[in-house]
């Protein structure tokens, strides 16, 4: 029960944040839509360092004698993975006119919801790869952790659960379709969280690659699409001071409860 309740965390937040298209009015200020971008870039820069890298290193210095280099296969593995993923997938990013990956004949919206995807699964991965670490006894790794971990994409998952429903329902969408696309695009989450689980129970001893590979799959999303999304000429400072609170706020989480 312990580890679905973790699992399900980060869907709640996506969950939260939809709700916005049902309570608010149809637009969110361009200033306070990049503060919640620049907040998720330090939650997931925060939580990629302090609960998976650094338990990933720990966990590597007591397989090998290069501790770092686990850690690092990892991180590059989980680079690799999503700029594959990137390039073979079509997909929409939420401030970008023009599509990426191969040309299909797909609606704005499905492309909308597989540029999402593409962001949500690797913060499942996180989750389920220090949940699995939990659940396997390994030192340095607990499920207090892992549900500070959930806890924390959560929180970036409020903001971006509200951009992803308030911009359709500013398009015109009905309040309750809004919110249900908003709902739908964080289930990649417990998917990602499963799947990773799953593996990870059978591979126990390249636990350290796993939680680096979602580590780098979590940056590789802050550097390619949250990152360029936050910064904007006339808010420019806006998600930096953003970015700043979300990692204090991380870290804190991190350091005191996990």
């Amino acid at each position: 029960m312990q580890t679905l309740t973790v699992i399900l965390i980060p869907l709640a937040g996506t969950v939260l944040g939809a709700a916005m298209a049902l309570f608010m009015r149809k637009t969110l200020s361009s200033g306070f839509e990049k503060f919640l971008l620049g907040f998720a870039v330090g939650v997931m820069i925060a939580a990629s360092v302090w609960s998976l890298l650094i338990p990933a290193i720990e966990m590597g210095s007591e397989q090998c004698r290069v501790g770092w280099l686990p850690a690092t296969c990892g991180f590059l593995t989980g680079i690799g993975f999503l700029l594959v993923l990137d390039t073979v997938i079509p997909h929409l990013h939420l401030y970008s006119r023009q599509p990426e990956g191969p040309r299909k004949n797909l609606s704005s919206c499905t492309m909308l919801y597989l540029a999402v995807t593409l962001h949500n699964f690797p913060e499942g991965m996180a989750v389920g790869a220090i949940t699995a670490g939990a659940l396997s006894g390994a030192d340095g790794v607990t499920m207090a952790g892992a549900a500070v971990l959930a806890t924390g994409i959560a929180i970036q998952n409020i903001p971006e659960g509200a951009i992803i429903s308030m911009p359709l329902r500013s398009g015109g969408m009905s309040r309750a379709k809004a919110f249900g696309y908003g709902t739908l695009s964080g289930l990649a989450e417990p998917a990602g969280a499963v799947l990773t689980i799953i593996v990870a129970a059978w591979l126990i001893p390249v636990l350290p690659y796993c939680l680096s590979f979602a580590a780098g799959a979590m940056i590789y999303v802050v550097v390619d699409e949250l990152i360029p999304e936050s910064r904007s000429d006339d808010c420019f400072n806006v998600g930096t001071i953003g970015t700043a609170l979300g990692f204090s706020l991380m870290m804190v989480l991190d350091v005191s409860l996990g």
